[in-house]
């Protein structure tokens, strides 16, 4: 596409490109220098790989040698120059890969007035785009590699800490996610520079962004990098006031919702509170307690969205299915329905909840068991595979959902 795009590009798309790579070279340019790297250093690490399985024929020692060469995969196993980023080594990769750098920049470009098109038609449609901000970023990713102050790296450029959740609904020993932690005073004190070029590129590209892990913002649990589990850890104050009222004084005009799922305390919800964000109300969350459960629909309020499920919980069907009898009984006493409807009458409630949004999972749409579930949390396999074709999509259930949003006043 590139080289279609060289030999036959109009005056006004070369334009358009060169101001695209200009507009973005605050983000661009180390990225396509990263991943240009990242694509040569991962040719080493494959010839090194295919090395030891034709010359090492003691098991121990080459499982040994896997190991390592497995450990020095990410940009932290580059030469010492380049994963330090000297000013030489930089300059040097620059023009050794400049083709592929021009490559990844072209990717973006093409990305990038795809995605606006693909916005501006949604627009026309009344419809809106609503993403997700992973409140932490890998390891190995761009941002660790050229801002490594933003993050609690030793001397190695290794975490010396690493996120995660301790033990809770969905995970018995917790989840250790081992994304780097950020280095909350370094950020503070340079004014989240890194956080409001981050959201400013966000809104580019969503209208409604939910941000995960909110109460992250207001403390982290926080994973000695030496621990297989998330059991050991602690809570380390993060400071999301300073952040957010930075946010609003800036020029970025992004709709957020807080992700308020987990462990959630009082000071989370005052931080949340204090600047107005919407919650998260999930509705297999409503049935396991009393009537002052805070997600069961009549306590609901406006500035909130209600999903059935999200995609980090189970189907509805196969939840309700795997929960105990006294949960489903609850389920169906309160919804005024029989067992064999659901998820249906659930799906309805969300709809004529008071939240300002409601969401529904198109699996439970289809009435899809727990085996077309999207994600596992802990499970680092196996997951984000389901796919959905409209052709699935009965006439029924379309002309149901239709009846729906307008009943209930959902229609835009």
């Amino acid at each position: 596409a590139r080289a279609g795009f060289e030999q036959n590009a109009q005056v006004e798309e070369r334009a358009n490109f060169a101001e695209f790579t200009t507009t973005h070279a605050n983000w661009l340019d180390d990225y396509a220098l990263f991943r240009a790297l990242q694509i040569e250093h991962f040719k080493t690490i494959k010839a090194e790989f295919l090395t030891a399985l034709t010359e090492i024929n003691h098991h121990e020692t080459l499982q040994s040698r896997l190991t390592e060469i497995k450990q020095s995969s990410g940009w932290w196993g580059w030469p010492i120059a380049l994963r330090d980023r000297e000013p030489q080594a930089l300059e040097a990769a620059r023009k050794r890969l400049a083709n592929e750098i021009e490559q990844h920049k072209f990717e973006q470009f093409i990305f990038f007035s795809q995605w606006f098109d693909l916005k501006e038609y949604a627009h026309s449609k009344k419809v809106y785009l609503f993403g997700d901000v992973p409140i932490f970023v890998a390891d190995d990713s761009v941002d660790v590699w050229a801002e490594k102050e933003n993050f609690l790296l030793d001397d190695n450029r290794r975490p010396t800490v690493v996120t995660g959740v301790p033990p809770d609904y969905f995970s018995e020993t917790g989840q250790r996610w081992g994304n780097p932690h950020y280095n909350w005073e370094y950020m503070q004190n340079n004014g989240f520079k890194w956080w409001l070029g981050r959201l400013r590129s966000t809104e580019l590209l969503f209208d409604i962004v939910r941000i995960d892990h909110f109460r992250g913002f207001e403390a982290s649990w926080t994973i000695p990098s030496s621990c297989d589990t998330a059991m050991e850890g602690e809570w380390i104050k993060a400071p999301g006031h300073a952040l957010f009222e930075t946010l609003q004084q800036s020029d970025i005009n992004l709709s957020l919702v807080a992700e308020d799922l987990g462990i959630i305390t009082n000071e989370v919800n005052e931080l949340r509170n204090r600047f107005n964000f919407p919650g998260m109300k999930i509705l297999q969350f409503a049935f396991d307690s009393d009537s002052d459960n805070p997600y069961l629909p009549h306590n609901h309020v406006e500035n909130c969205v209600v999903y059935t499920g999200t995609h980090d919980n189970n189907t509805t069907l196969g939840w309700f299915h795997e929960v105990p009898e006294h949960v489903r009984h609850a389920m169906c006493e309160y919804l005024h329905a029989p067992p064999h409807e659901m998820p249906w009458p659930l799906i309805e409630s969300a709809f004529a909840s008071v939240a300002m949004l409601a969401i529904v999972p198109m699996q439970d749409v289809l009435m899809l068991d727990g085996n077309h579930r999207m994600n596992v949390p802990g499970v680092e396999k196996g997951n984000w595979r389901w796919r959905f074709d409209w052709s699935q999509l009965p006439h029924w259930a379309n002309d149901k959902l239709r009846h729906l949003v307008h009943f209930y006043g959902r229609v835009s």
